[in-house]
């Protein structure tokens, strides 16, 4: 059995604990699908097939010819040639060659590579299941988050915090129920490190629990202003149950969300 909490901090009632919560804590399929989650976000980088190439860099090899290498102690480098201010004779200046100023990469990414990891469905649900039990381990969630005011784990509040419209309002019922110095490490920001201050996003901030509501719930801002996030059950990812991959996200259960996980993400044989 699990507690559910009122949003005064108080024992309200008794839920049974549902299944997902007895998972295995595997963590390698829980990296792994996360990783395999993350790729379908990677931006595919490659260069232009022409770069480097766009040089006239054919020398002939024959003796007597125009733009010939005999008679220069040249190497085998292509090269493209320059005239002289005065004179008939060529200056070579090596190009194309990967070392060579302007000239092409030795081995640049290709287009064609594959950036996206699969996973198979099955171990995609057992990965957001093994997230989903490892919210209710103290010791796990704690290495992430300010979790020593509570009760227990794991956190099953009253569906009445669903109601809630105002930023003021959440973080007043949210310290009600002890997670007031989690709210003051969400709240902290400080200044990025390096030149990505001068590129929008000056100031980084702590990654904050996750508060998971039933299905057909419309998701409210009063919890985002706080650096939360509101998510239906129904529509969980790896990046919501874990701490970039880590297990140990502090969930927040809605009674209406706890009733359903199981129908969800439970195991139907």
């Amino acid at each position: 059995m699990a507690d559910v909490v009122s949003l005064t901090g108080e024992k309200e009632a008794e839920v049974p604990l549902p299944q997902v919560f007895s998972e295995k804590l595997n963590l390698y399929v829980l990296k792994r699908a996360f990783i395999a989650e993350e790729s379908e976000r990677f931006q595919l980088k490659y260069t232009d097939p022409l770069a480097g190439k766009r040089k006239a860099a054919e020398l002939t090899k024959r003796r007597r010819a125009y733009k010939t290498t005999y008679g220069h102690g040249l190497n085998r480098t292509p090269r493209k040639v320059l005239y002289h201010t005065g004179g008939s004779s060529f200056y070579y200046v090596g190009a194309v060659a990967p070392h060579t100023v302007g000239g092409r990469e030795a081995h640049p990414p290709k287009k064609e590579k594959v950036m996206i990891k699969k996973i198979n469905k099955k171990e995609r649900l057992l990965a957001i299941r093994v997230g989903i039990a490892a919210s209710a381990n103290r010791e796990l969630v704690d290495k992430f988050h300010r979790i020593s005011k509570l009760k227990s784990l794991p956190l099953i509040v009253s569906g009445d915090i669903e109601k809630i419209k105002k930023t003021k309002e959440a973080a007043e019922k949210l310290r009600a129920i002890g997670l007031g110095d989690e709210l003051e490490r969400i709240s902290a920001r400080s200044i990025r490190a390096g030149k990505g201050k001068l590129r929008g996003r000056r100031y980084r901030r702590k990654l904050g629990p996750v508060l998971v509501v039933g299905k057909g719930t419309s998701v409210t801002r009063a919890f985002g202003n706080l650096n939360m996030s509101v998510r239906n059950v129904d529509n969980l990812k790896l990046s919501d149950v874990t701490n970039g991959g880590f297990a140990g996200r502090l969930l927040i259960w809605t009674r209406g969300a706890i009733n359903e996980v199981d129908k969800v993400y439970g195991k139907h044989d």
